[in-house]
């Protein structure tokens, strides 16, 4: 069966000498693997194709009861070339990937995740880097998950914050004095603990994003208000 599909590239492999494997977020047809055969060689025309956070529309070949399928063909939607100019906005894109690898299901369509993801990139790549993009972005995905802390504001997050964090365009989730710093790395800290909770082993990307800071140090509150608010996160951190 042939099919076309858009996809954004989360992660890529070698396979064998000439071929990779990558795993990519589809609009149609969710988190899916695909080969690409030949893309090692140097005449070989799919090989950007390939390449992580890459946005383009795929030609797939997927055989009868296959899990795999094979990218035969497609055309470019976007490389997002300035995201790739920039270090900081490259780890936060890897992150933003490496979390729709890790949270998301293989072949469980959710096409508002695709978009979460793409305009996400999209933001990354046309305005200046954002501290803020990356709780904002994993807070989205777990609400699209189902597990539904939009409207549970943590650790006395003023709920406006909170809202911004869920709905504002990311470029325009700019914090500068002291107090919204603070809430910002309580919404770091609740990212932490949900990422803990429910992953198996860390992030491969998650140590350059400084989202292990610890609410003691970010707040300054007592060890009894800490104890306090992780209960409170144990409660809500439930899917739903």
């Amino acid at each position: 069966m042939y099919f076309n599909d858009n996809i954004i590239v989360l992660l890529r492999r070698h396979f064998r000498e000439r071929d990779r494997m990558v795993s990519a977020y589809s609009l149609n047809h969710g988190r899916i693997v695909l080969r690409f055969p030949g893309i090692n060689k140097e005449a070989s025309k799919l090989k950007a194709f390939s390449e992580p956070f890459v946005n383009s529309e795929v030609r797939i070949y997927l055989r009868s009861n296959a899990s795999i399928g094979c990218a035969t063909g497609g055309k470019l939607v976007t490389v997002y070339p300035n995201l790739r100019n920039n270090v900081r906005k490259t780890n936060v894109a890897l992150y933003f990937c490496e979390l729709m690898h890790r949270l998301t299901p293989e072949q469980s369509p959710n096409p508002n995740k695709f978009y979460l993801l793409e305009n996400s990139l999209a933001e990354l790549d046309n305005f200046k880097f954002n501290e803020a993009a990356a709780p904002a972005f994993l807070l989205r995905l777990m609400q699209l998950s189902g597990y539904g802390v939009e409207s549970k504001p943590l650790l006395n997050i003023p709920a406006e914050f909170w809202a911004a964090l869920h709905k504002d365009n990311l470029h325009n989730l700019t914090f500068d004095n002291a107090e919204e710093i603070v809430y910002l790395n309580k919404a770091r800290y609740v990212c932490r603990r949900f990422l803990n909770k429910y992953l198996a082993y860390p992030l491969n990307t998650i140590g350059e994003l400084d989202l292990t800071v610890p609410l003691e140090e970010s707040t300054r509150v007592t060890s009894p208000q800490v104890r306090a608010a992780l209960s409170v996160l144990e409660e809500v951190l439930q899917p739903a």
